[in-house]
């Protein structure tokens, strides 16, 4: 065994450890006066309280699926009932790199806080440190998990095949780890959606009854659903972000491995280095994303936010461009071949730099569309002044509008990196997108961090410039926070091709021929799913604020003296309704992306699965990037009216009546950003890894297929040395 294989695990360790000095770092940080610790302890207990009903939930759903695994694991030959174990392992890592992140965004929020009493430089290095002890705990885990697992079950395969180093025993190795991705999407689909209700369901009913009805500020102590909304941002966009980036770190590099395993190539570590590439590509990535940490900083109060987190973000990027082309220039025979395709270690490269490039501009493209003072934010600011009604309609229509630009630029990448490397080059252009999840998770996860920050500051009654502050970072978040699902959504549709050209690959068909009628009809239920999942999420959302508006109706009208500041609100009956409803509500979105492969699979074959498949992607693809970014305009669009915007020749601020239209536009479109928006990705990728672990066990497909293909490999790769 090469001694490159132990580059990815050493690697996570090495971010690993970085982790644990950034948390210590964050940790002895000022948390401010006593007031201001008493309310970051109601969040944090309430993120945990959540955590903790969520996981109970999930691990009845884990045990279940492991055993289910392990019994099929015995059936087919190819197959192995260590897939049970692997699964196991990879939703435990995926629910701790969720609580990783939920641990130190409730210590941060508060220290945030504090800092920001100082200044905004300062404020900035706490909650962007926060993010990067999250960055580096998914990304250091995801490496660490998937290349250790990846040692241990190729070694022991090697064993037991007698030595057969590039047939079967990679192709059982490869198959195990698919229970391992598995096992991480399944828990990112349940924590996202889950996570996504209950913040959703909090915010919306602040704001409707807080904002809307009683006229008091988002954040103000008086809120009965004000900690709930703050543990909201945790559980949501910071918990349920580990979990889903966790996952699509470790299927992004499990399907190009997979892809990988069927190139022949004639290189100096055994005709592996196609499948090693992606891991080592990862490993570095997490390097490069420490090095882009230390661009992220200002000056001062006046300093750009913006392009310091830009900053350190292309930086990480750039780097991993050259040492990709070492690593390819070093690893990759001069020539290789993928179903009958040619292409050299220049071409890879390129297809990995096609994979930046979408990334940097998906995520470009997202700040334009839901940046504040840019055209399409500004289009839904102007339409406020009318009314409601035409608010909701400028947010539709930009979000809409969003589609076009973002779908180009990855039809444009699918198209290059096939034309540099095959389908081979389609996966490793999304592990190389995928390289600088640290960085991408760090940028991400201080806005929620900075969303907390501004909320203990309102609910402390500091002075006014340190709220200034905290919404600074918090403006900036809600753009982060939309390039980063439009960079999620991106990787995710490159990696669903590669997972589903895996598929075909061990399904054995050649094709997927819409010309029949039973294969068609697969490709419009697979286009319906993202819409009926995105239905019972919002409709989720719905439900849950309904409880919850009530509930904050209750206690303005049965507890004298809470609008007086002489009577404490029940903030645990509102933690309650949330974290009841939310895992409640989570089930059943869940189970429809689990299931219907199944069945579909089972009933109809493995071509019908693959137009279902071919469907789902698309459409849910489209649906995410829609939803993401009209939720993200919407929201900004009220933010606008913070610092006050000019329409038709008069300042408007927080408080008129075109505010309060943007304060509806924003309540619709928390669901489409926070709930089924995100989730889009985790769905179709999940669906495609479902399919990817029962194909060889769907009707039609035989039981020595792998087998055959392991044989045939082995035996061209032997010819052509």
């Amino acid at each position: 065994m090469h001694k490159i294989i132990f580059v990815a695990p050493l690697l996570g360790i090495v971010g690993l450890i970085i982790m644990f000095v950034q948390s210590a770092w964050v940790t002895k940080q000022d948390q401010g006066d006593d007031n201001m610790k008493e309310l970051a302890k109601h969040i944090s207990d309430g993120a945990m309280a959540f955590l903790k009903a969520e996981w109970k939930v999930m691990s009845y759903f884990v045990i279940i699926a492991g055993i289910l695994l392990t019994w099929s694991g015995t059936l087919v030959e190819t197959s192995s009932p260590i897939i049970g174990v692997s699964f196991l392992i990879g939703a435990f890592l995926s629910a701790l790199a969720g609580y990783i992140g939920m641990n130190i965004a409730t210590k941060s929020n508060v220290r945030t806080t504090q800092a920001a009493r100082t200044s905004l430089k300062q404020a900035l290095k706490v909650s962007f440190t926060g993010g990067t002890v999250m960055g580096l705990g998914v990304a250091g885990l995801a490496v660490l998990g998937l290349g250790a697992l990846f040692i241990v079950f190729y070694q022991m395969y090697v064993v037991q095949t007698g030595g057969d180093v590039n047939g079967l025993a990679m192709e059982k190795a490869l198959e195990v780890l698919a229970g391992f991705s598995l096992g991480a999407e399944s828990i990112a689909l349940f924590a996202r959606v889950g996570g996504g209700i209950y913040t959703k369901a909090a915010d919306v009913g602040a704001d409707l009854v807080g904002k809307v009805e009683a006229g008091i500020p988002e954040d103000d102590v008086r809120n009965p659903a004000t900690i709930a909304d703050n543990v909201g941002d945790n559980v949501g966009d910071v918990a349920g972000m580990g979990a889903d980036l966790f996952g699509s770190y470790v299927a992004t590099i499990l399907a190009t491995m997979i892809l990988g395993r069927e190139i022949v190539s004639l290189d100096d570590f055994g005709g592996i280095a196609p499948i090693l590439l992606p891991m080592v590509i990862a490993g570095l990535g997490l390097v490069f994303s420490v090095i882009g940490f230390m661009f992220v900083k200002v000056k001062d109060d006046k300093g750009d936010v913006q392009m310091a987190l830009n900053l350190g973000n292309w930086s990480s990027i750039a780097i991993t461009g050259v040492a990709s082309f070492i690593l390819c220039k070093y690893m990759l025979a001069d020539t290789m071949n993928i179903r009958g395709i040619e292409f050299g270690p220049m071409d890879v490269f390129y297809a990995i730099l096609v994979g930046l490039v979408v990334g940097t501009l998906m995520s470009i493209v997202t700040e334009y569309y839901t940046a504040m003072g840019k055209k399409p934010v500004n289009s839904i600011v102007q339409q406020s002044s009318t009314g409601h009604a035409t608010n909701i309609i400028g947010g539709l229509s930009v979000g809409m509008q969003s589609t076009v630009i973002p779908i180009l630029i990855l039809a444009a990448g699918i198209y290059l990196s096939h034309m540099f490397a095959g389908l081979y080059g389609v996966a490793i252009a999304a592990a190389g997108m995928m390289a600088t999840t640290a960085m991408q998770l760090a940028i991400d996860a201080f806005g929620p961090i900075a969303d907390n920050a501004g909320g203990i500051a309102e609910m402390s009654g500091l002075p006014d410039e340190v709220r200034e502050r905290t919404d600074t970072l918090d403006a900036v978040g809600n753009t982060t926070a939309a390039t980063g699902k439009g960079f999620a959504i991106a990787s995710a549709a490159l990696t669903a091709l590669a997972l589903f050209a895996a598929f075909v690959g061990i399904s054995g068909i050649d094709a997927i021929d819409i010309y029949k009628a039973d294969v068609l009809s697969g490709l419009f239920v697979g286009a319906m799913i993202p819409f009926i999942f995105s239905a019972l999420c919002i409709a989720a959302v719905g439900r849950a604020a309904m409880a919850m508006v009530h509930e904050v109706r209750r206690q303005f009208k049965e507890i004298p003296g809470i609008m007086e500041y002489k009577a404490k609100p029940e903030y645990d009956k509102c933690v309650a309704i949330s974290t009841q409803a939310s895992i409640k509500e989570m089930i059943m979105p869940g189970l429809i992306a689990l299931i219907t492969p199944i069945i579909v699979g089972f009933a109809f074959g493995p071509e019908v699965l693959g137009g279902l498949l071919a469907g789902v992607t698309v459409s849910g693809v489209l649906m995410g990037i829609f939803q993401s970014n009209a939720g993200g305009a919407w929201d900004n669009a009220k933010k606008s009216f913070e610092k006050g915007v000019m329409i038709d020749g008069k300042m408007e601020y927080k408080g008129s009546e075109a505010h309060k239209a943007s304060v509806t536009g924003d309540t619709v479109g928390d669901p489409f950003k926070d709930t089924s928006g995100p989730s889009m990705n985790i769905l179709i990728k999940l669906m495609s890894i479902v399919s990817l672990v029962i194909a060889p066990h769907l009707p039609g497909v035989s039981s020595s297929h792998g087998a055959a293909h392991s044989d045939s490999h082995a035996q061209e790769t032997t010819e052509n040395a």
